[in-house]
């Protein structure tokens, strides 16, 4: 026998038990291991020991092989002492780790088991294949650790070893369940290398691995197959690893997580150790020094090519483009150039560049030239000295200086522009050249020195002025103050006017002149008479003589009086002659109101005056230099002062919008004057910031404030302060005049007014203006100062007179009449805490106090709370409150809830709950809404044991949601699941069954359960065949062989393929005439009505022969079991005995006597068996005769059945209608009639019969208020007298009300004249038709303005619907520009492409051209140039005209025309353009006389050139030079003969090289001249040579910068015209785009729309011969009983 741990490994033989395992003796840790192979799924373990099972033992698990451990389960005996701290279950999650006493136990004391399961089945798993039921299962170590034995108690008496080595651990067998883990990617495993094959029942680990998968446990992807993350197989999904994509450049790959999120979850595969020169993820790009040949496929071996660059001019190296992606401007194989350098392989200098170097990081070093400041515009230098050529106004040797009074060295055409500086506000004109910051007066800033600083501002034309309020007045004359009205424009300044009577005099102080000069006087005034003034006098009074040094120094004393009149229709005047004043001198200035004349008028001129308002001095422009200096600048501002009529802004208080021109030249007089700007000097407390009006110098002001330094309160304001001031606000019926102190804000009150604004009465009196003593009866001091009503009544008293006890109180508190005010006892006072009564009253009677108490209190003194409320009142501090029943109960009903607790105990509208917050059982809504309905479920789809009955159903009492049946939905459970039908089951809907090869769907009919089948099949379930065959459709089917002229249906049987026949007709194919029917097929009639007759007799006959057959064929087998089975029985016992009797041969005389008394007894029982047949006899010939009767009344009954049949025929096919119409609809309505009628019978039944009932809860309602009403009977009298005594008082008062003021109000005419005399009508008028009259014409109440104001908005709405009009009239105007402008773009985008083709050939033009003039300028710089060389460089020159011919600038005209005929102002370009072409033929005309005339003059240039022996040293030079000029020209002609079309503006510019050609001519023709009239001086010869080669380098130089400067202001053009065109365009294709997706998906909605509607048609043509069957159902029956009853008749008359 042996011990091992092997020997507990189960193999289930029979002599398992004859082997164990035992442990060490007396030990008690010991444990058990099992170290398995690979990993593995556990599942169950069951152990069987041959001792005691342990008293505590725990299971543990390993997943990594041994290097951690996690508990499975504890086991103990008292798991509470043995394992502190673990939860003794039971388990909620499968991986709770707890401890199990079941196993434990003592008993039994051998073959007790322990058994664990890794899953307990009590617990459900949603899915087995998530991770974390995966991983419980995972093991590759199991220890069993057993660490507590079992004793039977002795080693507790006796401690000695041999004791405690009696008890020892021994099992019989240990089951392991589980199996290998492959997690889902293999089917099998294997064993692991070096590990046996052979041993017995043992299980391997190495699983077999499929799905691109490896490892021992599949537990990693396959080489190159890590496309995918590697995933357990999940149910049917199997996960499986996918193979990496590496274009056939690599056999290795890994995943990258990162790159397969990025992705999407779609790929995360890279690829390693790419060949062929290929990287990437996928092999999918070159790599550096290589490109992407897009010609081959990217799986070719040589798809990338080596870069072909220039290491020294290209980047990194010599790298180039790797693959062609056009967003990025990359193209294959492209090199990347370094900034300075171009080529297609970076091999040279860009132009204005030069040195090329491989150490330059750059690749050249650039020209030092400033381009701005070069003619060329490039930058372009000599490629040796780096020269500058430079623009007209710029200067230096980098051409980078402008000339003085010029700054901004830019591109312009002559590099520098003039400082402009403003004329007023800078001192001169001269600027910063680099800024071109003019040198400002004070405070003015800006380049231009055209603006202000902060806080500071350019004066307006009339900022003198001065106010005749602050003049000195004459006798007679005095001031007017004048208030600012609200929303009114102010016609006047400062606070008011001066009233100046006839021969009046005002007299102004001027001592503020800033600027010595002519000012024009200008006079406000508002005139108040019906005539103008004839005569006012203007007087200047100067302090002294005027020096004749001083700039007045030519005034007379005539200039200094002036006379004008003042028109009656202007508010203002200005003197005919300016007053010439100078800075720093004191003036006054005085005018005398000399004579008002009107002869018309009878107003003495004792009684005219005139308001002044103030007077203002205008600076005359004509006295300043910067409108009188000559220049053509003065010239220009003086026009435009004059055309502007600037100076008339000015005169008017309330001016108009001054224009820019105006305020332009407005501010450079300002500044001029002033010298600078001047400060706002706003008032700190009267402004809202120290900022002014950049235009005038207004400051903000606050509320009510007013002067242009907001420094004092505006006319009727006080209280000037930081919030500015306030409005006195006098009152107009107690004040002298609207103002008041500027201070105090006290009005001038009238006699008898008081207060602040004069406009209430003095303290304890009102009635303003009519002042009277308040009436309080001693309980106030004051009253309403307008209604009189007392204010802070004392003594608890109320009321407007004090006349009545406040709230909570009772009495009479009238003077000298009532008692004084109490508090109310309810139950207590007000300001007691226990007051709960609104008011109360002493009744006169029996001098009791009645409360009337608050809501929710009742009782005599409001102590008890009210039905419908809890608390208790009587304590301190109680309250009642209302019950919280949701609203549900009878308020009125003292037992719908308990007064103390608040407990509701009668809910009401079907709720339940200790608060009725729950709809009762059967019913659902939301109970605080008071909608709990009645559950409507569907009876046959609803769960039996949710119903009571068929009527009554529990559902969901929130949503109402009942519990249906399997595959039942719907709320109401009403209709089945998809893939379901048969709700009329009352078991739930049944599955479709369709076939799913043979049906379009898994779908059916919910009513009839058929499918939609295929063609060539059928059937309910199309397991038939199609229509009209017949047969199994898996073996053959077979088309219906009937007879069209016979058949009711087309579809014959579908198993025997007989056909259905019409009435009449019979046989297989339904082609001969049926019994019963005569004639010849198909002409088959019904035989006479007595054969129908007699036909139902013999049917009714041989039904009840059938009947008796088969009774007959029952007393065969069972006997006679009813009436005569006893008699019957008797008599077969008789003659059994006769026949023994007769058969005995020895029968004797007593056995005689005995036959013979039975055969007499056989007799008599015969006779009356007899005479009882013949009763039946009878009896059945009566049955027969009624038979006969009721067969007369059965024929009566078919005839109206056939009738009914018809009619029935008739609602069928209205059926089939409806039902293929709406039949769910209809089925819907009558279900829902039918449940609203179900129900309203019940409640009906429940209200009579149910208790309590609405019956009887209204005779308890009744009751209840009958208690009620004998209960309040005496409350209510008390509070009906109160009411009475209340109406009693305002009855007296109604009496008193006057409806006057109410009538002028609303119909707008005194209320107390008759109706008769009142145009507006008023109260209790009528018109001549019964109308109520109120309101009408020139009637100003509320009913005429209501009217008015209607009519206003219905003409309103009327102007509206014509603007409606108007704009979508307008709409479809910008629709039509709209296409319009969409054409136009079309062909400003052609025409866009044809400039921009012309401007990349007109830049390689002016390049060549540009080498071409640095030539010639190279060879004219040399020195010794020959007259031959002068002569042809010349001729050269001349020659460089236009390219083409008059003809064919003509053509190239009306090509431009063509191209841009849909471009704007497209006549003035077309005419412009023609007049170029006729100076462009002109001037060629010119050139060509000019190289004429230098023809003629080479005769005196050879003399010349003969003369000059030393330029022979630049002969071959010049020759050279003059080749590659040539080679040059040749060159660029084929280059401009390519230019189809230019724009104006090139034209334009072509026409400027001309004219400077022409210039060019001139002058070599002058230089021809000049050498020909000195030809024997050779030095004169050199020189003239020498002028005309410097003036032909200033021509070229001229034209070059012109030419460029106008190329590059033309390229700006085009470049920002391509822009706009490129974002129209992007624009229009993203709405090209999206009307395509549009098109598409209406396209797709359509088609679908197209197959549903086919699919509509083919089902309702399925449905209509679905139909024509089940018409024909009835008739084929019937067709089959006349079959039936015709073989019948032919079995009855067989012999």
């Amino acid at each position: 026998m042996s011990h091992r741990i092997e020997n507990v490994i189960t193999t289930f033989k029979a002599h398992r038990k004859k082997s164990w395992w035992q442990s060490e003796n007396g030990k008690s840790d010991v444990y058990l291991q099992l170290d398995l192979e690979a990993e593995f799924h556990f599942t169950h373990l069951i152990m069987t020991f041959k001792t005691f099972r342990p008293a505590a033992m725990l299971i543990e698990r390993s997943a990594d092989f041994g290097r951690t451990w996690q508990v499975y389960r504890y086991f103990a005996f008292d798991c509470e002492s043995t394992f502190p701290g673990i939860s003794p279950g039971p388990l909620h999650k499968v991986d709770d780790v707890i401890c199990e006493s079941r196993y434990s136990d003592i008993e039994p004391s051998t073959e007790g088991e322990v058994i664990y399961r890794v899953l307990d089945p009590a617990i459900q798993i949603e899915d087995p294949y998530s991770p974390n039921i995966q991983n419980q299962l995972k093991i590759t170590n199991l220890r069993l650790n057993f660490t507590k034995l079992h004793t039977l108690g002795d080693n507790l008496l006796d401690s000695r070893t041999e004791i405690k080595e009696k008890y020892y651990y021994a099992i019989y067998e240990l089951v392991v369940r589980g199996n290998c883990f492959c997690y889902g990617h293999a089917s099998e495993c294997a064993p692991i290398d070096g590990i046996r094959n052979d041993i017995e029942g043992m299980v391997h680990g190495r699983c077999v691995c499929k799905h691109n998968t490896k490892g021992l446990n599949c537990e990693q992807c396959d080489d190159f197959y890590n496309d995918l993350p590697w995933r357990p197989a999940e149910g049917r999904n199997t996960n499986a690893c996918k193979k990496c994509n590496c274009n056939g450049h690599s056999n290795q790959c890994h995943f990258d997580m990162a790159v397969y999120l990025a992705t999407g979850n779609v790929s995360g595969g890279v690829c390693d150790n790419c060949l062929h020169n290929t990287m990437g993820r996928n092999c999918e790009t070159c790599k550096p020094f290589y490109y992407q040949d897009p010609t081959r496929d990217i799986r070719d071996p040589g798809v990338c090519v080596a870069c072909d660059c220039d290491p020294d001019g290209s980047l990194n190296g010599g790298i180039c483009d790797g693959h062609d992606d056009p967003s990025l401007r990359m193209i294959s194989g492209q090199c990347r150039c370094k900034d300075n350098i171009e080529g297609a392989r970076c091999d040279k200098c860009k132009a204005g560049f030069f040195g090329l170097s491989a150490s330059d990081p750059r690749g050249c070093q650039p020209c030092k030239c400033d381009p701005r400041g070069t003619v060329s515009g490039s930058s372009q230098c000599d490629p040796v000295s780096g020269d500058c050529f430079c623009k007209r106004l710029v200067t230096g040797h980098s051409c980078n200086q402008c000339l003085p009074e010029h700054w901004a060295l830019s591109h312009d055409a002559s590099g520098c522009r003039g400082c402009d500086c403003d004329v007023g506000g800078a001192t001169d004109n001269q600027c910063s050249m680099e800024t071109g910051q003019c040198h400002c007066r004070s405070h003015m800033i800006g380049r231009q020195c055209n603006q202000v600083e902060s806080s500071y501002f350019f004066m307006a034309l009339d900022h003198y002025i001065y106010e005749a309020e602050n003049a000195k007045l004459g006798q007679g004359s005095a001031f007017e103050e004048r208030e600012y009205q609200p929303g009114r424009p102010v016609s006047w300044t400062g606070t008011g006017f001066a009233r100046a009577p006839e021969g009046g005099t005002l007299e102004f102080a001027i001592n503020n002149i800033p600027y010595s000069m002519e000012y024009d006087v200008l006079l406000r005034y508002e005139l108040q008479m019906p005539r103008d003034w004839e005569e006012v006098r203007v007087m200047v009074i100067r302090p002294g003589p005027i020096p004749t040094s001083s700039p007045c120094g030519n005034t007379i004393p005539a200039d200094d009086l002036l006379t004008v009149s003042l028109p009656s229709g202007a508010r203002f005047v200005v003197l005919s002659q300016p007053v010439c004043l100078e800075k720093g001198v004191s003036y006054k200035l005085r005018v005398e109101l000399i004579r008002y004349t009107d002869r018309n008028s009878i107003i003495t001129s004792t009684n005219a005056f005139v308001l002044v308002d103030s007077i203002a001095l205008l600076p005359r422009y004509s006295s300043l230099e910067m409108f009188t200096a000559g220049d053509p600048a003065s010239v220009a501002r003086k026009q435009s002062y004059e055309r502007y009529r600037c100076h008339e802004t000015a005169k008017s208080v309330s001016r108009p919008q001054m224009s820019e021109v105006c305020a332009k030249l407005i501010t450079s007089m300002s500044a001029l004057i002033n010298n600078g700007a001047l400060p706002c000097e706003c008032d700190p407390q009267g402004s809202l910031s120290s900022e002014c009006d950049v235009r005038g110098g207004q400051c903000r002001c606050r509320p009510n404030i007013s002067g242009r330094r907001c420094d004092k309160c505006a006319p009727g304001a006080y209280g000037f302060g930081p919030s500015g001031c306030k409005l006195c606000e006098c009152s107009l019926e107690g004040s002298q005049s609207r103002f008041c102190d500027q201070y105090s804000g006290q009005c001038p009150c009238r006699a008898g007014a008081f207060g602040q604004r004069c406009d209430g009465c003095q303290s304890g009196h009102w009635g303003f203006p009519n002042c009277r003593p308040c009436e309080c009866n001693g309980h106030a001091d004051e009253c309403h100062q307008r209604t009189g009503a007392c204010i802070n009544c004392r003594s608890n008293t109320a009321g407007d007179k004090c006349d009545r006890c406040a709230n909570g109180y009772y009495g009479n508190p009238a003077l000298g009449l009532g008692s004084p005010c109490r508090p109310c006892p309810c139950p207590e006072g007000p300001n007691s805490g226990r007051h709960f009564a609104a008011s109360c009253y002493q009744d006169n009677r029996n001098k009791q106090v009645v409360c009337n108490c608050n809501q929710g209190y009742t009782g005599p003194r409001c102590d008890e709370c009210a039905p419908g409320y809890y608390g208790d009142p009587s304590k301190p501090g109680g309250r009642c409150q209302p019950c919280r029943c949701s609203n549900n109960i009878d308020l009125s009903d003292p037992e719908a809830c308990d007064k103390r607790t608040g407990q509701c105990l009668k809910c009401l509208y079907n709720t339940e709950g200790p608060d009725c917050g729950v709809c009762k059982s059967s019913y659902y809504g939301d109970a605080s809404r008071r909608n709990c309905r009645k559950c409507t479920c569907n009876f046959l789809g609803t769960e039996r044991s949710q119903c009571l009955s068929r009527d009554d159903c529990v559902c969901q009492r929130a949503t109402g949601q009942c519990q249906c049946l399997p595959h039942v939905i719907g709320q109401t459970c009403d209709h089945c699941a998809p893939n379901y039908w048969n709700l009329a089951s009352g078991r739930g809907c049944e599955p479709c069954g369709c076939d799913p090869n043979n049906a379009y769907t898994s779908a059916c009919n919910e009513f009839t359960g058929q499918c939609q089948c295929r063609v060539g099949f059928g059937g309910k379930t199309c397991k038939d065949c199609q229509e009209n065959h017949w047969g199994d459709p898996r073996v053959l089917c077979r088309a219906c062989d009937c007879d069209p002229r016979g058949i009711e249906s087309s579809q014959c049987n579908r198993v025997t393929g007989h056909c259905v026949c019409q009435q009449g007709v019979s046989g297989v194919r339904c082609d001969q005439c049926a019994r019963g029917f005569s004639g010849t097929f198909p002409d088959c009639k019904p035989c006479h009505q007595c054969f129908g007759d007699w036909d139902r007799i013999v049917q009714d006959l041989a039904t009840r022969t059938k009947a008796l057959t088969d009774r007959a064929k029952e007393l065969q087998t069972t006997g006679l079991t009813r009436a005569f089975e006893r008699r019957f029985k008797e008599l077969e016992d008789m003659l059994a005995q006769v026949r023994d009797i007769v058969n005995a041969r020895n029968a004797t005389a007593e056995a005689v006597t005995t036959l013979m008394g039975m055969i007499e007894d056989l007799r008599a029982q015969i006779g009356e068996t007899t005479d009882t047949l013949n009763q039946l006899e009878g009896d059945l010939t009566a049955v027969q005769d009624s038979n006969y009767e009721a067969s007369n009344a059965l024929s009566t009954l078919e005839r109206e059945a056939k009738e009914l049949n018809l009619n029935s025929d008739q609602l069928n096919r209205q059926l089939d209608i409806l039902k293929n119409s709406n039949f769910l609809g209809a089925y819907d309505s009558i279900r829902a009639s039918y449940n609203k009628s179900r129900d309203a019978e019940h409640r009906a039944n429940r209200s009579t019969t149910d208790i309590p009932s609405t019956v009887s809860q209204s005779a308890d309602t009744r009751k209840k208020t009958e208690r009620l009403i004998a209960q309040k009977r005496d409350d209510f009298n008390r509070k009906n007298a109160a009411n009475k005594r209340t109406l009693t008082d305002l009855n007296a008062k109604a009496q008193n009300l006057d409806i006057k003021k109410i009538n002028e109000k609303v119909c707008g005419a005194p209320g107390d004249a008759p109706c008769v005399d009142s145009p507006c009508g008023g109260a209790g008028c009528r018109d001549d038709e019964g109308k109520r009259h109120c309101g009408g014409l020139n009637c100003k109440g509320a009913v005429a303005v209501a009217n008015n104001a209607l009519d206003r908005s219905k003409h309103a709405e009327k102007e509206l619907d014509k603007a409606m009009g108007v704009v979508e009239e307008l709409f479809k105007q910008v629709a039509d520009a709209k296409t319009k402008a969409q054409e136009a773009k079309d062909k400003a985008q052609a025409a866009l492409e044809k400039a921009s083709d012309t401007k990349n050939k007109l830049d390689h033009s002016n390049n060549d051209l540009r080498d071409l003039i640095k030539q010639i300028r190279e060879f004219l710089m040399q020195e010794g140039a020959d007259p031959d060389s002068i002569e042809a460089v010349a001729n050269r020159v001349l020659e460089l005209s236009i390219p083409a011919s008059p003809r064919q600038i003509q053509h190239l005209a009306d090509e431009i025309k063509d191209r841009v005929k849909s471009l704007s102002n497209v006549d003035a370009i077309l005419e412009q353009t023609q007049n170029d072409v006729r100076k462009a033929e002109q001037l060629l005309l010119d050139a060509k006389k000019a190289r004429n005339k230098a023809e003629g003059v080479k005769s005196t240039t050879e003399s010349v050139k003969k003369a000059l022996n030393d330029a022979g040293r630049a002969q071959a030079a010049a020759e050279k030079a003059i080749q590659k000029a040539r080679n040059d020209i040749g060159l660029t002609q084929n280059r401009l003969a390519q230019i189809q079309s230019e724009t104006t503006a090139r034209e334009r510019d072509l026409n400027d090289a001309m004219d400077r050609l022409g210039d060019l001519g001139r002058q070599i023709e002058a230089l021809k001249t000049k050498r020909a009239n000195n030809s024997l001086d050779a030095a004169r010869a050199e020189e003239t040579a020498t002028m005309a080669r410097d003036k032909a380098n200033e021509a070229k130089e001229i034209l070059d910068g012109e030419l460029s400067d106008k190329y590059r202001t033309v390229q700006g053009l085009m470049d920002n015209k391509a822009k706009t065109m490129q974002d129209a365009k992007q624009k229009a294709e993203r709405l090209r785009d999206e009307a395509k997706e549009l098109l598409k998906d209406a396209q797709d909605k359509l088609q679908r729309l197209a197959e549903l509607e086919k699919d509509y048609e083919e089902n309702q043509k399925v449905l209509e011969g679905k139909a024509r069957q089940l018409d024909g159902l009835e008739d084929k029956m019937k067709a089959i009983l006349n079959a039936i009853n015709k073989q019948i008749q032919i079995y009855n008359t067989c012999q």
